[in-house]
């Protein structure tokens, strides 16, 4: 049985687990830590700062399991575009099987449908629940990539990781809104002048933003089969275009009967943050105990540069300049 005050209770009897559960326990408490966004604290580990249960998910993840060929793994920093892309891809892998006008997305969350891999790893105390998913697995993760076993990120294995990120003032300005929906009501929200010098200082969950961007980035360079890299603003401005890309990627091109059909505009429609916000499922604001947010938290307004209205030019200088310096050189910016 789990015990540590910073975790919550999880009975197994797995011994393999017990043992990762122990390691830890025993290695949180002497991590840096720092306060976290809402009530949570977070803990440096491996570079980057991340709760206490995460980084017990990506131990299990490292110790446990077992990767499919066909595994496929939707990643991204938070608040750039997660539920759209676990929409976007859970539809193109099941084009064939639902129905656009009775689909799933109409009646359960992103989230219920591609299931959180550091979460999840938890469940039941064993990988026995995610070992019993039918293949192709369809996983969502915020980890970076570099926290990942080797037997996922090698080019012996197949499985595939779909990455999106975001120009980081927009995430910033996501990020804080979200946060101040999870703070208790009798907690001071956050300031935006707080929430902005934590970002700079990549003190933000699975930050810093930049080196999770460039741990992915990387990956797409060097291994463009196993990874491929997508940002929310070239989404928004090619949105066929970038479905077509994630199909061909994955190895599930849409056919030629598909394109007549207008199958990737059926897709672009019922992903879109229009569609998908406006749904009554994801207009729900009922909480649930495992869950602290609603489905509602996780759509605001989806739009490119919402930053304008939030941040001073002073912030945008002092951002810009981050950005710049983080990702010189790589070939790829957010301008």
């Amino acid at each position: 049985m789990e015990t540590s005050k910073f975790f919550p209770i999880v009975e197994t009897q797995d011994e393999g687990y017990q043992k990762t559960f122990k390691n830890c326990a025993e290695l949180v408490p002497t991590l840096p830590r720092s306060k976290g966004w809402w009530l949570d604290e977070l803990f440096q580990y491996q570079g980057f700062w991340m709760s206490s249960f995460p980084i017990r998910g990506s131990m299990l993840i490292n110790d446990h399991f077992k990767p499919r060929p066909t595994d496929i793994i939707v990643a991204t920093s938070p608040k750039c575009g997660t539920t759209w892309l676990r929409a976007l891809v859970f539809s193109i892998i099941n084009r064939a099987a639902f129905d656009f006008n009775d689909h799933p997305l109409r009646k359960l969350n992103p989230q219920e449908l591609v299931l959180l891999f550091e979460g999840h790893i938890h469940k039941d105390g064993s990988t026995s629940f995610l070992d019993e998913l039918p293949s192709p697995r369809l996983l969502s993760t915020h980890i970076p990539y570099s926290l990942f076993p080797k037997r996922m990120t090698d080019d012996t294995s197949a499985c595939r990781f779909v990455y999106i990120c975001r120009d980081p003032k927009d995430v910033l300005v996501s990020k804080w809104h979200f946060s101040n929906k999870l703070r208790p009501k009798e907690v001071p929200p956050l300031s935006l002048e707080e929430a902005f010098d934590l970002f700079c200082k990549g003190v933000s969950h699975y930050g810093p933003f930049w080196d999770h961007v460039l741990g992915y980035w990387k990956a797409s360079v060097e291994s463009p089969k196993k990874v491929l890299f997508l940002t929310y603003e070239d989404v928004k401005k090619e949105p066929l275009g970038c479905v077509r890309k994630v199909a061909e990627f994955l190895g599930v091109p849409f056919s030629q009967e598909e394109e007549n059909r207008k199958t990737v505009e059926e897709i672009v429609k019922l992903c879109s943050f229009e569609s998908l916000s406006n749904l009554d499922v994801n207009q729900s604001v009922a909480k649930r105990s495992e869950r602290p947010v609603s489905n509602s938290d996780f759509f605001r307004k989806g739009e490119v540069g919402d930053w304008v209205n939030h941040l001073s030019p002073e912030m945008v200088e002092k951002m810009n300049q981050i950005t710049e310096q983080k990702l010189q050189g790589i070939g790829f910016n957010f301008h």
